[in-house]
């Protein structure tokens, strides 16, 4: 009775690491609140988002995508390049590429609707080599809605000011463990 009590609570607090898993990034704190495995690529996608959001519904992320089976992010990272570069609803802001410690990031735009809602979704991404294998790719977004002209020229301001920053900061940033662990909530 004793070693099934210990085990339901071992259960118990993995259950309670895990769904507390929280990153840091810029001054606010983002819960784990999906992770799966990509069936495409073998690995792991977790996303974060700020408490009262989810998948469903949310203004700002953190994301951290596992790809055990790339090894080169530069050309990762180039490749989906020219896939912003040509998909209509985006717009490439900024691609910085680093050769010698195999690193790339990039800043895009994409336009969208959902619920009746016009948005421009802000992306910016960190592409490097996993520590153990394959390639770890990190990312930062929020969603910003419109209704009419100024407010699109105040989010492009914003934008604009700013795109250097979340660059600096995905690129500063330590890359985070991925969990290996199917949550949805």
């Amino acid at each position: 009775m004793k070693k099934l009590i210990l085990m339901i609570l071992a259960l118990f607090c993995s259950q309670i690491t895990t769904y507390s898993e929280q990153i840091h990034f810029d001054n606010e704190v983002y819960e784990l609140k999906f992770s799966a495995i990509a069936p495409n690529t073998g690995g792991y996608g977790n996303e974060y988002y700020k408490n009262s959001e989810n998948v469903a519904d949310w203004t700002k992320m953190v994301g951290v995508y596992y790809y055990p089976n790339e090894n080169n992010p530069v050309k990762y990272a180039q490749n989906f390049d020219t896939t912003v570069e040509n998909t209509d609803n985006s717009v490439l802001l900024k691609l910085i590429e680093n050769k010698k410690s195999d690193k790339a990031v990039i800043s895009f735009l994409v336009n969208g609707c959902e619920n009746s809602k016009k948005f421009f979704e802000y992306d910016v991404y960190k592409f490097e080599k996993h520590p153990t294998k394959g390639m770890v790719v990190s990312k930062y977004a929020s969603k910003h809605y419109f209704t009419d002209e100024s407010e699109i020229t105040a989010i492009a301001q914003d934008i604009k000011e700013n795109n250097d920053k979340y660059l600096e900061m995905l690129i500063m940033s330590p890359v985070p463990s991925v969990i290996e662990k199917d949550i949805n909530y």
